[in-house]
């Protein structure tokens, strides 16, 4: 997913127009009075808070281009349906319009099939939810919406964990100093703790010309099954610092293996 676009979907993100406090409060009272023009140069006025929002799904393989023109049809409902009377911006508003309408169109392509009846309870308890915070301005719980809507908080929890995207071990959770970490660095394996590759003379050797940090770090990660995070709180550095130093000596030790 390329977000480095200038142009998407026709639009030149490099030369959006800005408004201002008092051009926001003019547009949505011509709004009110039915004005199309004021609309549209309002929803333009607002097309940097999707390019904002769609850099949240960059772990997607969904085309930048679709995701924007989503993107834009929860900016339309945010404008249409945003009181003015409210003492909330209109951005605080907006942005989970943007972010639930992308969501509702990730969980329709997915891939994964989910019946019919999951669907619909997921999609009512999403409804409630939406609707519960435009009226309250705040998240509501599991037993509030399940109350709401009648059905039992587990069947809610079941419906909404079923309809989620499937999470590539790839995708990238955290970066710092150029070095990401992913999905895959936060799994410990608890059942293969040895893998047989590892009971090599050879690579005992590799991990004895390593210093005893580097070594120390192969071992938790390879032997005890540890996740990156928990050699971190071990040896008291931060989990960045684990990933680079567990690279750089799985790296020496392909050298030396080959």
């Amino acid at each position: 997913m390329a977000l480095n676009k200038v142009e998407i979907c026709g639009v030149n993100t490099s030369k959006l127009p800005v408004l201002t406090n008092e051009e926001k409060d003019e547009l949505f009272r011509r709004i009110k009075q039915g004005d199309r023009e004021a609309r549209e140069r309002y929803i333009k006025g607002n097309l940097r808070l999707v390019l904002s929002v769609i850099k949240r799904f960059s772990g997607s393989n969904e085309n930048v281009d679709d995701l924007f023109q989503i993107g834009c049809i929860g900016l339309m409902k945010a404008v249409d349906n945003f009181n003015t009377e409210m003492d909330v911006k209109f951005s605080t508003y907006a942005v989970p319009m943007i972010i639930g309408e992308i969501r509702r169109y990730l969980r329709d392509n997915n891939a994964i099939r989910v019946s019919r009846s999951l669907r619909d309870t997921a999609y009512k308890a999403l409804y409630t939810k939406e609707a519960y915070m435009k009226k309250n301005l705040k998240e509501p719980t599991i037993n509030e919406i399940a109350e709401e809507i009648g059905i039992a908080k587990e069947d809610i929890v079941f419906a909404m964990d079923a309809i989620q995207s499937p999470l590539s071990l790839y995708d990238p959770v955290y970066s710092e100093g150029g070095d990401t970490l992913y999905v895959m660095d936060q799994i410990s394996d608890k059942k293969n703790k040895e893998e047989n590759w590892v009971e090599s003379i050879a690579l005992r050797e590799a991990m004895a010309r390593l210093g005893e940090r580097e070594r120390k770090i192969i071992d938790m990660r390879f032997f005890e099954g540890k996740t990156q995070m928990e050699v971190a709180e071990e040896i008291n550095i931060s989990q960045a610092q684990v990933s680079r130093l567990e690279k750089n000596a799985l790296k020496s030790m392909r050298n030396f293996l080959r």
